[in-house]
């Protein structure tokens, strides 16, 4: 178990992102992969109030519905930890980080979630139309109410990141004890470079998005023919080109080497990295989820380390 910054909340090595719920995978489903999830002993399950805006007829809050749901019929509210976020546009107009705007989406949160806290709940991306103090002081609040355990950040930049820790210390109000950052082994050099010393410095603990770079780094996409494959294949294309092909490379030799898949390979090299608390994967079958859970266990030797950092070394 990992712990969330200096929060005292403790979490497996994997989380489940939530953003899957009500789209690609029904309620019948979600319930089966939330079980096996937490059958897994695992136990964070990350969603978002803007999860999922983007399906047509969709209002947002279809994840946090499903989950919620989940959590009356099987009454595992202990078992886990909840993590959701606010601040995305959602279609009721209701954007941001301001005082009212966090209060009235907390409430929409923890009634769809059928729960009376939330353990963490994160700024889904930076507002530069709040102060920042304004923003933490509401979160805060919502702390002393119990209504929330701790807070983290999403999206935010670097300079942001270290001035809101600066605000809170200022201040002495919550802290942000987590970051969400696109992180893996395809896209490193922005967290690496910035975000990375700030999280080790401040003791932020890491809860990387795009894990598996949207599937690419599962070797499911591996031609213009392989985009097809899936509702987010297209997005896959990006990542067809040189640098892409030598990640793929040296991922099935150390996946052979270590009888492993590409997919747990990619995690255990995150899992891996300094400040990391529990990358964030998806799964639409029970299934694809047990293929993913052996990375829990997998131990990457230097060597395969450095192979992999050095095929994946530089943007392109």
């Amino acid at each position: 178990m990992r712990e969330l910054g200096r929060s005292g909340i403790k979490v497996g090595p994997l989380a489940f992102g939530g953003n899957v719920f009500g789209w690609t995978v029904d309620e019948a489903k979600s319930f089966q992969l939330l079980d096996a999830f937490v059958d897994s002993g695992l136990n964070l399950i990350d969603t978002a109030d803007v999860y999922s805006t983007w399906v047509p007829g969709h209002v947002g809050g279809e994840s946090e519905t499903v989950i919620g749901n989940w959590l009356k019929k099987s009454g595992k509210r202990d078992k886990i930890v909840i993590a959701t976020k606010v601040g995305k546009p959602m279609p009721t107009d209701r954007k941001g980080l301001s005082r009212k705007n966090i209060e009235q989406a907390v409430e929409d949160s923890l009634r769809r979630l059928q729960t009376d806290y939330i353990d963490l709940y994160q700024s889904h991306e930076d507002d530069p139309n709040t102060p920042l103090e304004e923003t933490l002081r509401a979160f805060g609040d919502l702390v002393k109410k119990g209504k929330v355990r701790a807070i983290g950040a999403s999206n935010y930049g670097a300079g942001r990141l270290e001035e809101a820790l600066h605000v809170s210390r200022e201040h002495d109000l919550a802290r942000y004890e987590t970051l969400q950052p696109e992180y893996n082994l395809y896209a490193r050099e922005k967290f690496e470079s910035e975000l990375q010393p700030v999280c080790l410095r401040e003791g932020l603990g890491v809860i990387p998005y795009f894990s598996l770079a949207s599937g690419f780094l599962t070797g499911k996409y591996r031609s213009e023919q392989d985009l097809s494959k899936s509702a987010r294949g297209q997005g896959n294309r990006k990542y067809l080109n040189d640098r892409g092909y030598r990640i793929l490379a040296v991922l099935d030799k150390v996946s052979k080497d270590h009888d492993a898949t590409p997919a747990q390979v990619a995690l255990a090299w995150l899992l891996a990295q300094p400040a990391i608390a529990a990358p964030l994967v998806s799964a639409t079958s029970v299934s694809q989820w047990n293929e993913l859970l052996p990375a829990i266990e997998l131990k990457l030797g230097g060597n395969a380390l450095d192979a992999l950092r050095t095929a994946s070394d530089g943007s392109k």
